[in-house]
């Protein structure tokens, strides 16, 4: 069943040190995956039904978006094949969707002098301009740890 390799691939990718936002992502295309094809036993997946999944379940999706589920397809697919639980992958010849480049997006000096000027704390103060200063995501910055900065 397609639940069972899911729940054994989660685990070894677990011991391998993956992050737990990848789990979860990848947790979510494993619903979805399972939830179109009926929990089916891993041995009857083809590349035709994979690829008529993506065509009638990722026509709404971004290209990254589609991407993101063709690799953990991929990934899956390959794990059960290196695992004995099928004789063929069948995600192996389905290629990722051609991404287009992303501008990055930036504040003007003027926004920049207002986000200043709306911090009231000293310690917004100080985040801010660490934020600004170094180019940190909050998530780094609220990763830190006081011991650690010099």
């Amino acid at each position: 069943m397609l639940s069972t390799a899911w729940k054994s691939y989660e685990a070894d990718k677990r011991i391998e040190g993956f992050s737990p936002y990848t789990l979860k992502a990848y947790g979510i295309q494993a619903k979805l995956l399972i939830s179109y094809f009926k929990d089916p036993i891993i041995a009857t997946f083809n590349t035709e039904g994979l690829k008529k999944y993506l065509v009638t379940q990722g026509k709404d999706l971004k290209p990254s978006s589609l991407a993101h589920r063709i690799r953990f397809m991929k990934s899956l697919f390959r794990w059960c094949h290196e695992e004995g639980h099928l004789t063929i992958n069948p995600a192996a010849k389905i290629k990722e969707p051609k991404a287009g480049k992303r501008i990055p997006k930036f504040l003007s000096e003027r926004e920049i002098e207002l986000l200043r000027e709306a911090c009231i704390s000293p310690m917004e103060k100080a985040l801010f301009e660490l934020m600004f200063s170094t180019g940190c995501r909050i998530g780094e910055i609220a990763a830190l740890d006081r011991n650690c900065i010099n």
